[in-house]
């Protein structure tokens, strides 16, 4: 009882909510899904009329591709950017199809993670999905394959959706995968497997859970979307994840008395927009290797990073970078904008602020990292 009462209230207060649906449940091995993509669009359809706003992130589009290509080998990258030129054209018309039966329309973005790196693109990427969802029109989202190379991509459509999450301001995200949602394990290697109908710490290790691995048609797997979720609980967004096979599933994602999934609590301290954004969004261009002192002083007392705590400087990175701070041991702890580029630090790491005008001819700032360009990744006090 008290965990329905619990989701009622998170339900109750999720008027704007991301779907996302994963290549396992939109794809087959010959293609597409069509009938599923149907009925999802139906269910979403309904979510709107019951004065919800619904932002749609599909995958397919590469799997699609594939299967209309079958004479072309698929290892390269460039042979996935053209799987998914193809595939995703396939993919928006039977979404529009869906939608179109309903009478509702539909919007196309297509997004690489330097959209959502860079603060105005991503600004401009926010107001248009605002202006769709004001005007009722469902937002589908793919990321870019076409174009995307490795140090672009975000890797999976479930690390997508968590940021598209926090861009539209999200209360709830739902991710749509094969399986009842996360499992104590591998159904396949053990019969006792059972859903865990509730995670209250999204950032406790969970272990042995079924479908590490992505499956045979996606890039993701299980770890990728407690993954997912765990980026969205530190924005103060619900999670919930279920089996998008599984007909009249969004309805009963709603329904607070339905064992639907596994809800995942957002977490009590809801991280800054713009904490989001260094945490999430950016992708570290370096790292610091920081001394067991300074490691304490950003984790436990919220303190600046200064050049005294730096042992090591690793990359090559600018002045406003984002890059990893890793513990003695090697972990990674946290992640800050830094005040200096990596050859200037390795001049002044180690020294006092007192010494850098000196070491360097000048001095920006005595921080290398200020506090509130820094976010706690592991560890919160």
């Amino acid at each position: 009882m008290a965990q329905a009462r619990l989701k009622e209230a998170l339900l109750a207060n999720a008027r704007r909510v991301v779907v996302k649906v994963g290549s396992a449940v939109l794809t087959r091995e010959h293609g597409l899904r069509a009938e599923v993509m149907a009925r999802l669009a139906a269910e979403v359809d309904a979510l709107f009329r019951t004065g919800r706003q619904v932002v749609l992130v599909t995958s397919g589009a590469i799997a699609a591709g594939k299967a209309r290509l079958a004479g072309l080998a698929h290892s390269s990258m460039a042979a996935r950017q053209a799987a998914a030129a193809v595939g995703q054209i396939e993919v928006m018309a039977l979404w529009s199809r869906g939608f179109r039966a309903r009478g509702r329309p539909v919007g196309q973005l297509l997004l690489t993670h330097q959209d959502l790196a860079d603060r105005r693109r991503r600004r401009n990427a926010a107001k248009t999905l605002d202006a769709l969802l004001e005007a009722g029109v469902v937002p589908v989202i793919n990321e870019n394959d076409t174009v995307a190379v490795e140090e672009i991509r975000m890797g999976d459509n479930d690390v997508l959706s968590s940021l598209v999450a926090s861009l539209v301001q999200a209360q709830l995200l739902v991710i749509l995968t094969d399986v009842a949602g996360v499992l104590t394990g591998d159904p396949r290697r053990r019969s006792d497997a059972r859903l865990v109908a509730l995670v209250p710490d999204p950032q406790a290790e969970m272990r042995g859970l079924v479908a590490q691995k992505a499956g045979p048609l996606g890039s993701g797997g299980m770890a990728s979307k407690l993954k997912a979720a765990r980026q969205a609980a530190k924005a103060g967004i619900a999670v919930i994840i279920a089996c998008g096979l599984e007909p009249g599933v969004l309805g009963r994602v709603f329904d607070p008395a339905a064992e639907t999934g596994t809800l995942v609590l957002p977490a009590n301290r809801r991280l800054a927009s713009r904490k989001q954004w260094i945490a999430f969004a950016l992708r570290p261009a370096g790292a610091l290797e920081l001394d067991r002192g300074a490691a304490d002083a950003l984790r436990a007392k919220g303190r600046s990073l200064l050049a005294s705590g730096i042992r090591e400087v690793r990359g090559d990175f600018g002045c406003g970078d984002c890059v990893s701070l890793l513990d003695p041991l090697g972990v990674e702890f946290g992640r800050g904008l830094v005040n200096y580029s990596a050859r200037e630090l390795d001049r002044v790491k180690g020294r006092q602020s007192a010494e850098i005008a000196r070491l360097l001819g000048y001095k920006v700032a005595d921080e290398i990292v200020h506090r509130d360009n820094f976010v706690l990744l592991s560890g919160e006090p």
